[in-house]
């Protein structure tokens, strides 16, 4: 079937601005010496306001390159029903507002990492160095797979056209509105994963990739919302064994 040109320019949009994410990121992991890189990795929480608008600037890239590609299906059909209502060119308003959302919570994600660095539970590299902390996000994530919060808000993310029928807006201040609720629904479907950087290490390009790839297969694969709850087991099965690891040695 032929692909409409808006369609092949908002996937254009998505796969572009994921693209230069990822390649950013995985210059960071591989040139960690690197003045502008090393911005990104404070060695205590006196952070100065270049630390702050570094690793702000990270958190938020890091964030666009992981989500964007799952979202891909929601901006296709997106794009398709702006056509069909006569509304063409409102793709960018929607992702910029979805990139939004996922921009406050890299605020959010910022401030907790400055919290945990007070408390010297992650390293410069961001990486957790409290057995506590690991526990405690993998149970939070494990047993958020299994939250109604979490099956309304990936059942939204896996009907692209159901969400969008349901809310549609006119005009480019309707589809900002529109990424606005898309975006949040993809923060309460995954804002727990996300928090499982800080156990494998924000730096880590290999640990941000699979975290990346599970979010990507609940919501596109069939039967995708039993993997998710697959992955909860396995999340909840390894902390537990950490907990027990940890009886052990002490």
């Amino acid at each position: 079937m032929h692909k409409d040109p808006r369609q092949i320019a908002g996937a254009a949009l998505v796969v572009g601005l994921s693209v230069a994410g990822w390649a950013l990121l995985t210059w960071m992991s591989l040139d960690m010496g690197d003045p502008m890189v090393q911005l990104a990795m404070p060695a205590g929480p006196d952070w100065s306001s270049m630390n702050v608008a570094a690793l702000f600037g990270m958190w938020a890239i890091m964030m666009a390159a992981m989500m964007l590609p799952s979202a891909l299906p929601m901006v296709l059909t997106f794009v398709r029903l702006n056509v069909l209502q006569g509304e063409p060119g409102r793709a960018r308003a929607f992702v910029a507002a979805y990139l939004l959302v996922w921009s406050t919570y890299a605020g959010l994600a910022t401030a907790l990492q400055w919290v945990l660095q007070s408390l010297n539970w992650v390293d410069p590299m961001i990486v957790s160095t409290s057995m506590a902390l690991n526990v405690g996000l993998l149970l939070i994530a494990g047993a958020y797979q299994f939250s109604p919060l979490k099956r309304v808000c990936l059942a939204q993310c896996r009907s692209p056209l159901g969400f969008l029928l349901a809310d549609w807006k006119p005009r480019a201040g309707g589809a900002f509105a529109m990424g606005l609720r898309h975006g949040a629904s993809c923060t309460g479907c995954c804002w727990a994963l996300m928090l499982l950087a800080f156990v494998g290490g924000v730096m880590n390009i290999a640990w941000i990739a699979a975290l990346s790839l599970a979010v990507a297969i609940e919501k596109l694969a069939p039967r995708g919302e039993l993997l998710g709850k697959l992955l909860g087991l396995v999340l909840i099965a390894v902390g537990v064994s950490k907990i027990g690891m940890f009886v052990s040695a002490g």
